[in-house]
């Protein structure tokens, strides 16, 4: 893997931080271009991707600590001061709950503002998973004899089982799942930008986009290297099905329909 894109004497490019940035534009050129086609200040797109990341980045460390609550009171300094351990779940939430404010500061009807943002989710998820495969960052799949299985040799956390921290023997490959995630969030934006003009009821792409997100999620930790919490399930399939009922129960109830 390559942690590192290319140095320029002191200055040090990451690329999990490149990626990161790279997500945050293209999250921004979306939200843009929804504002503009929608009517509104095309310029509150920069303020609504700068509330994301702080709110995600902020609800990402909360939702890691409370389920590791123990090692953290263990440990708390471990915890705050440090740049792992985050989760996407509570990026999610965080990030929402920061761009709402910002949504509702600049006069924009809730679900608009949820069905401007889902897209820019979509892309910016998948762009940011293409930075974890780069830099290693333990978010790979079980071991595996597939063609395209991959070692991540060089990953920052180290070649090791994410789970027990011991390191993989030579010659071991394992699935990449950020690729997967990647391509699952590629589909998810193309199915979501297709059918953004189609004069669907406010709130449907935002519905629509928990369940594929849900369930793009629930199916890749399958191959994810993830503690089961209960029903053989992981924490975050949990959350996808949570999630994935929310936005189905919306759809329906709604009846969310074409209105031309």
């Amino acid at each position: 893997m390559y942690p590192i894109l290319f140095q320029l004497g002191p200055i040090t490019i990451y690329s999990f931080g490149a990626f990161m940035a790279l997500a945050a534009l293209s999250a921004a050129w979306v939200v843009h271009s929804e504002l503009k086609r929608r009517g509104y200040d095309p310029e509150a797109a920069s303020s609504m991707v700068f509330a994301a990341a702080i709110g995600g980045l902020i609800g990402a460390r909360v939702l890691f600590i409370l389920g590791d609550w123990n090692n953290f009171l263990a440990s708390p300094s471990s915890y705050i001061f440090t740049g792992a351990g985050f989760t996407w779940y509570g990026g999610l939430f965080g990030g929402a709950v920061a761009v709402s404010w910002i949504v509702r500061k600049n006069q924009i009807p809730w679900l608009t503002g949820a069905d401007i943002a889902a897209p820019a989710l979509a892309i910016a998820y998948g762009v940011g998973r293409l930075g974890c495969h780069f830099a290693g960052d333990g978010d790979w799949g079980s071991i595996t004899e597939v063609p395209w299985g991959v070692a991540y040799t060089n990953a920052i956390i180290g070649w090791i089982d994410p789970m027990t921290g011991v390191p993989y023997p030579p010659g071991t490959r394992v699935h990449p799942t950020p690729i997967y995630e990647f391509l699952q969030s590629i589909a998810i934006f193309g199915i979501l930008w297709a059918i953004k003009a189609k004069g669907l009821a406010p709130g449907t792409i935002a519905w629509l986009y928990l369940v594929l997100a849900g369930l793009a999620r629930f199916t890749i930790e399958f191959w994810r290297i993830n503690p089961t919490l209960a029903a053989g399930l992981s924490e975050a399939q949990w959350i996808s099905l949570i999630l994935m009922a929310v936005g189905l129960i919306m759809l329906v109830s709604r009846r969310v329909r074409l209105a031309y």
